[in-house]
């Protein structure tokens, strides 16, 4: 690979991760599909499935009111060949009611993407968050909101007031995903660095010999 091949596919790769959250955002159901491979899979608190089902499901919460905003930071990518992973540092941003009051609740994390280029095109196979800390708050700063910590305790400090929030509007929350620390992140590493190696996205990387 030449220096330019590798610095045209990390901008191909940006594009597509700032394409992603817009795209996403905004409802451009038709453009979103296009960052997907056609196998690919979106992993979040709240869903687990192929990007086909995630569009659907996006767009069927959009169209009720529901808003999950995302917003970027600095971009890390890694690039094997045709294979690459990038870790991306983001917001997550969800408004709902929660115990009577209308709260925003945000979280702080990275999406640790698997990439591949087929046919000349990058797309993502798999999407995994990594939720490292949050919080909510009431809209109106003079509302005071009082959760109920047995429920809120059930989830990890990385994601628990989002998975709180989604919880009480009706979502089934995923309670193991990865955080900043821990074997499930670090499991996560691993099949990074396997998918890398040319190993299966959802299987990790062989032991050192």
């Amino acid at each position: 690979m030449t220096a330019a091949s590798d610095q045209a596919d990390r901008r191909a790769i940006r594009d597509l991760l700032e394409n992603w959250v817009v795209w996403r955002d905004a409802g451009d159901w038709d453009r979103f599909r296009g960052v997907w491979h056609p196998e690919g899979r979106m992993m979040a608190t709240w869903f687990q499935g192929t990007g086909d089902e995630f569009i659907r499901v996006s767009r069927e919460g959009f169209e009720r009111g529901v808003r999950i905003l995302h917003f970027l930071g600095g971009i890390a990518i890694d690039v094997a060949g045709a294979r690459a992973i990038s870790q991306t540092k983001m917001t997550i941003n969800q408004r709902a009611e929660v115990e009577g009051i209308v709260c925003d609740v945000v979280c702080t994390g990275r999406f640790y993407d698997f990439l591949e280029k087929r046919d000349e095109r990058w797309g993502i196979v798999l999407r995994q968050p990594i939720y490292e800390k949050d919080r909510i708050d009431p809209v109106d700063p003079s509302a005071t909101l009082s959760l109920d910590r047995e429920v809120l305790m059930r989830f990890p400090e990385g994601y628990r007031h989002l998975a709180y929030l989604q919880t009480r509007i009706g979502y089934k929350v995923k309670p193991d995903m990865p955080g900043l620390t821990g074997r499930e992140v670090e499991a996560l590493y691993a099949r990074g660095a396997g998918w890398l190696k040319g190993a299966p996205a959802d299987e990790p990387a062989a032991p050192a010999s």
